[in-house]
């Protein structure tokens, strides 16, 4: 498996940022003083419960957010704007829909002035890649849920981002989809190792697709509580992977840390709707 080259700054650094939203009486603190670090070519995976602030610190690491405390860096420069290192995979997919799919990858070097012929070429080598070669010419609603997530993937992937930022970006899709397409991004990221950091609810697909689970406090003030280094083998394979019985006693470690913060929101919530 290929790996990047060594470099003194991580890919992403988090050092007691704290981010908040409103002010006085009014003011929420969603995160409280969070260090994070990411290696070059780590796959990190972020588990917490609802409401947690898991997708507040990746927006604080793109860039859409800023911290009322603390600092965040990208590859040792502090986050300031949109970074460009950065590729962001939301949940839900923004295809065009008067774009055909070749067109939606191929607009995603439209910023670096790729010309139009070039982009195009490069936009079908990428379907190919995602595995839909023959599938260029369809329009977004004319693909399945898992069809238009390659495409998202690919949209990202083509401007060719030294860091990934995902957003439970296969939530939406059935069981076996997203089995198919955790195996599809770990094809994609062993061949050119770069940072990850993605968000996920899924206990089992942190630890299939990740080098280490990031555990999330419930909140208000969330904070980072844990974290586990995933030592199972690569290359994986997301279903043949669950039933090695290590993977089975890394989930029974993390799901003691998680559960209890899991029941904090869930008790919360129950005396809300009280």
């Amino acid at each position: 498996m290929p790996h990047p080259p060594a470099t003194a700054d991580p890919a992403v650094s988090l050092a007691r940022v704290t981010v908040a939203f409103g002010a006085g009486a009014a003011r929420y603190v969603a995160v409280e003083a969070a260090d994070l670090s990411v290696a070059p070519g780590e796959f990190v995976a972020i588990v917490g419960p609802t409401g947690c602030g898991k997708s507040t610190l990746l927006n604080v690491v793109a860039g859409l957010l800023k911290p009322a405390r603390g600092r965040a860096c990208v590859q040792g420069a502090d986050v300031s704007g949109v970074m460009a290192p950065c590729g962001y995979l939301f949940q839900q997919d923004a295809l065009m829909p008067w774009k055909t799919a070749r067109d939606n990858v191929a607009v995603a070097l439209e910023p670096k002035g790729v010309a139009r012929a070039e982009a195009i070429s490069r936009a079908q080598a990428w379907l190919t890649k995602v595995g839909l070669a023959a599938f260029g010419d369809r329009y977004p609603h004319q693909l399945s849920g898992g069809q238009r997530k390659r495409i998202s993937l690919a949209q990202m992937l083509i401007r060719d981002p030294r860091i990934l930022l995902m957003d439970e970006p296969f939530g939406p899709l059935d069981a076996q989809t997203r089995a198919l397409m955790g195996d599809l991004l770990l094809d994609l990221w062993s061949a050119d190792r770069k940072a990850v950091l993605f968000v996920t609810h899924d206990l089992e697909e942190a630890i299939a697709l990740a080098d280490r689970v990031v555990v999330m406090s419930a909140g208000p003030a969330a904070r980072i509580v844990a974290q586990h280094t995933i030592d199972l083998p690569r290359p994986r394979e997301i279903n043949e992977i669950r039933l090695d019985p290590k993977f089975h006693t890394i989930q029974r470690a993390i799901w003691n840390d998680l559960r209890e913060e899991v029941l904090k929101t869930y008790q919360a919530q129950a005396g809300g709707a009280a």
